[in-house]
């Protein structure tokens, strides 16, 4: 049986592969468990983005909730980031997000933070799946009556609570500073604005009229030509772009140049270094990092440590080690002194103050890092075991290896949740890494194919 947790959450088409009853189940189960170890009723705190199917999933898990006797307590839409947030500051057993970050709206998720403002462990998952199963095979399991039933908060003033938190984290004022703002008709499009007229700057807002069906809808942060072109067409200094559910930013600079997840790191790692806030120098990415980024950070005096692609891995790694700062090119960005996850309003407020330090425009600070072309080819494979054992594609790798040299590099990977293996090529000439990362495919296809 398939795992119902993937890599952030459960995740499907809202009311097709996803349903409401799963919704609820999973909303019983959390209050089954976070509950078993108090005799008062458990508080959720539930938090969504945008998507017309939002309203109907969040009555579904609030409903399990209050069946399990547990306490609901509703922020409606607001940022991923802030429910970690507020589950630490109203002391809640858990928090609940119904987003599918950047995917369309046709999809939804469902997916947990702890009481401390971190995503679930695999151990925690695996027992929530566990009492899910149980409710979907014979639910026997506790239904509290009289005045033990659950009850629903609703609560107008949450959102106001974690704008004043991401201020607090800001200790630069932007006036006389023009920024074009996406909010990818998500969860930012009321709070984003707010913080940044808060903090003086000049704000013109696109993307910001959701509806239910346009979230993500050509826009935010996994399409930035609007942005791009609205930053040109206004002459702004800056643009910051969010995804769906705001626990990711990347940013345009007065250009109309993309400064995505590894030009952030490389800004922000550079003007933490010049503070002596950076412990160890050390940034945290991702193997899928590109060696650009490598290569500024080298020049910068610092380091970075590499994980597996995924933000948990990434925190795994600060946590363990002290680190201060971590995250991928996608622009989820994890910056330990002020939050538990990534946040995408704290990264945007952290790129433009070292934007303000720094004194200069933003094209020069993304002028710190150069992007090397890279290639990504998926290879769809009837299994993935075995590949790395397989000495025909470890011989096409090492030639591959050899062709590029220092200035490049392969990377050879299989997808977490598809029948995929998928072959990367990075390096200074766009058309020689054609020919070896399609080379390389062709191998693994034959091979594993």
């Amino acid at each position: 049986m398939a795992r119902l947790f993937g890599t952030d959450g459960v995740r499907g088409e809202a009311n097709v592969t996803l349903q409401p009853e799963m919704a609820y189940r999973l909303g019983r189960a959390a209050t089954l468990y976070f509950g078993r170890e108090s005799e008062e009723q458990p508080l959720i705190l539930i938090g969504r983005d945008t998507r017309l199917s939002g309203e109907m999933f969040e009555a579904a898990i609030t409903a399990g909730i209050c069946s399990a006797g547990g306490r609901a307590m509703l922020a409606g839409v607001i940022p991923t980031p802030a429910i970690a947030y507020l589950a630490r500051r109203h002391k809640a057993k858990a928090g609940i997000v119904i987003s599918a970050s950047h995917n369309p709206y046709h999809d939804n998720g469902i997916k947990f933070f702890g009481g401390d403002g971190y995503k679930l462990p695999d151990a925690v998952e695996d027992e929530l799946e566990a009492i899910v199963h149980q409710l979907e095979q014979d639910d026997t399991l506790a239904r509290p009556s009289g005045d033990k039933v659950g009850h629903i908060e609703y609560r107008t003033d949450l959102l106001n609570q974690y704008v004043e938190f991401v201020l607090s984290t800001c200790s630069e004022r932007f006036d006389g500073m023009n920024i074009v703002l996406d909010c990818a008709n998500g969860a930012s499009y009321e709070v984003m604005p707010k913080i940044l007229r808060e903090l003086g700057a000049k704000v013109k807002v696109i993307h910001a009229l959701p509806n239910g069906v346009n979230i993500n809808d050509h826009c935010g942060s996994t399409h930035l030509e609007s942005l791009q072109k609205a930053v040109l067409e206004n002459h702004a200094d800056f643009g910051i772009a969010h995804d769906g559910d705001a626990d990711r930013c990347l940013c345009v600079d007065e250009k109309g140049q993309v400064i995505d997840g590894d030009h952030i790191l490389v800004m922000c790692a550079q003007d933490m270094m010049k503070k002596g806030t950076l412990p160890y120098n050390t940034v945290v990415t991702t193997v899928m990092a590109n060696i650009g980024f490598h290569k500024a950070i080298r020049e910068a005096g610092g380091r970075a440590e590499i994980t597996q692609v995924g933000d948990r891995y990434v925190l795994e790694n600060m946590l363990k080690n002290g680190y201060k700062i971590g995250g991928e090119q996608s622009g989820h960005i994890i910056f330990t002194d002020y939050s538990t996850t990534g946040d995408g309003p704290i990264t945007a407020l952290q790129v433009l103050s070292s934007l303000k330090r720094s004194g200069r425009k933003a094209s020069e600070l993304t002028a710190l890092m150069t992007t090397y072309p890279q290639l990504l080819v998926n290879v769809k494979v009837a299994t993935k075991d075995g590949w790395e054992e397989n000495e025909a594609i470890r011989k096409a790798i090492e030639e591959g290896d050899q062709e590029l040299g220092s200035d490049g590099r392969i990377l050879v990977r299989p997808s977490g949740t598809e029948p995929l293996i998928r072959v990367m090529a990075e390096g200074p000439d766009q058309a020689q890494l054609d020919v070896i990362c399609h080379r390389i495919a062709d191998v693994v296809k034959k091979e594993q194919g």
